[in-house]
């Protein structure tokens, strides 16, 4: 009966087992969320960041993905849905999504995948202490504005009057002042809230006399890229972008950092959150991979001879 009874115990001790380790599973499910103005920019690298890190979506972590569909006016209410769903970081997909984040909370951790200047938008105390809730990437996006209006004037060297199409909360608009100042370039400052007014910038641009135009890196300009680059083309400006999507659609050359990298590399800040370690003591990376990419063809259509030493120097030409 003795020997009976111990193996029942066993038996029920093997059958329970399994609902015990699937109870442990179910229990280490992790919560974050996805916050953006546009949908799908940069998930992709993130995730594959995260399975590199041992974090698998639907087995044990849990992503909640919220976006604005390009309206800056939801993105508020998204992340206070975010955040009462009680995500444990929260990720700022693209960098409209930083500030609606942080009115929605100071509990929660927020990762950065990218900003243009997270301690000149007040989003940390510095790069080396973030000192508050907010972690992440930076893009150096202002440090790369005067090295992109050099890259066009060396395309275009009657270049004497030059248009900026941007968000108006841009940390490049002083970088590039300064920077305009010094080559004695004159700057029309063209400020844009969505797509409606791509249209009407552009064509003052044109109606200026605007040699060039420089395109402000960020979700509202991204995300229309094609469009963006359509109405430089009827126009006959030579535009310069931050990010390259827009060079493979007829834009003339873009330089900036290599965007899927930042994503992935905004992974290892989750996990590390994830694993106990504060925002507040993550310091804040900037981009190590930067790319220059130039479209000969669009040259080409503009009338413009691109120097053998530029060419040299681009990551990628496109003919």
């Amino acid at each position: 009966m003795r020997l009976i009874g111990v193996a029942v115990v066993v038996a029920i001790g093997l059958t329970l087992a399994p609902l015990a380790t699937e109870a442990q599973e179910a229990g280490s499910v992790r919560t974050i969320g996805w916050l953006s103005l546009v949908r799908d920019i940069g998930q992709t690298p993130l995730l594959e960041g995260l399975h590199e890190l041992g974090w698998i979506e639907g087995r044990n972590l849990r992503i909640e993905r919220r976006s604005a569909n390009g309206q800056r006016s939801g993105l508020r209410d998204l992340a206070n849905e975010l955040v009462g769903l009680g995500v444990e970081v929260l990720v700022a997909g693209d960098s409209a999504a930083i500030e609606p984040a942080r009115q929605a909370t100071s509990r929660i951790p927020i990762a950065m995948t990218v900003s243009g200047d997270p301690v000149g938008f007040g989003f940390a105390l510095s790069l080396a202490r973030p000192g508050g809730n907010i972690t992440g990437l930076s893009n150096l996006s202002a440090e790369l504005a005067g090295k992109r209006l050099e890259l066009l004037r060396e395309s275009i060297p009657k270049l004497s009057r030059l248009a900026v199409l941007g968000p108006s909360r841009h940390g490049d608009w002083t970088s590039l002042e300064l920077a305009a100042s010094a080559s004695r370039i004159k700057l029309q400052m063209l400020k844009v809230g969505d797509r409606s007014e791509f249209e009407r910038a552009v064509r003052a641009a044109k109606a200026k006399g605007a040699d060039g135009v420089i395109v402000l890196p960020g979700p509202e300009t991204n995300c229309c890229s094609a469009e963006l680059v359509a109405l430089a083309a009827r126009s006959r400006l030579p535009t310069m972008y931050g990010v390259k999507p827009p060079v493979f659609v007829g834009g003339l050359m873009s330089y900036g950092p290599h965007m899927p990298d930042l994503y992935r590399r905004a992974a290892s800040y989750v996990d590390k959150i994830l694993k106990g370690a504060k925002p507040a003591d993550l310091p804040i990376e900037q981009p190590t991979k930067f790319e220059l990419v130039i479209n000969l063809k669009t040259a080409k259509a503009l009338g413009l001879t691109i120097p053998q030493s530029l060419l040299l120097r681009a990551d990628q030409v496109i003919d």
